[in-house]
């Protein structure tokens, strides 16, 4: 009995699921204005390739992406999480001064090509292929190779 009663909730609750991963082209102008400024502000120079909002049951979320293949991920307010850049190093002014700091001085040949912000930690990808992880008063926590 429990057996059938949780395999028709399973089935009931099936095109929620399938829905709650929604993925859907956007015009720029159509994200958040802060999420606007920041590739105004950062990113003016290049050409958007495909800007998308990504819905789930309890958050939304936006990436985007341009021509040269670096992209920005953007949280539901419009605050940058990760940036990534395949070419070129990261835009400076968006890492904290501690962080370039660090990086210019124990690693002075390599540039920084990705940086991803959680709640409390800040991670960054060498050109080297190094990661480093940074506590929220951007002290190194973790070195990873």
């Amino acid at each position: 009995m429990k057996t059938r009663l949780f395999l028709m909730l399973c089935l009931l609750a099936l095109p929620f699921v399938a829905q709650a991963d929604d993925d859907k082209p956007i015009r720029v102008d159509q994200l958040p204005a802060k999420a606007q400024q920041f590739i105004k502000q950062h990113f003016a120079e290049k050409s958007v390739s495909l800007a998308k909002e990504e819905s789930d049951f309890f958050d939304k979320s936006y990436d985007v992406i341009f021509t040269d293949g670096d992209k920005v991920e953007f949280d539901r307010k419009g605050n940058w999480q990760n940036v990534s850049c395949r070419k070129q190093a990261v835009p400076e002014a968006i890492i904290p001064e501690a962080v370039r700091r660090y990086v210019s001085t124990h690693y002075p040949e390599a540039k920084i090509i990705k940086v991803e912000r959680e709640k409390s930690t800040l991670e960054v990808k060498l050109s080297s292929g190094l990661e480093l992880k940074f506590n929220s008063r951007y002290e190194l926590i973790e070195i990873d190779h």
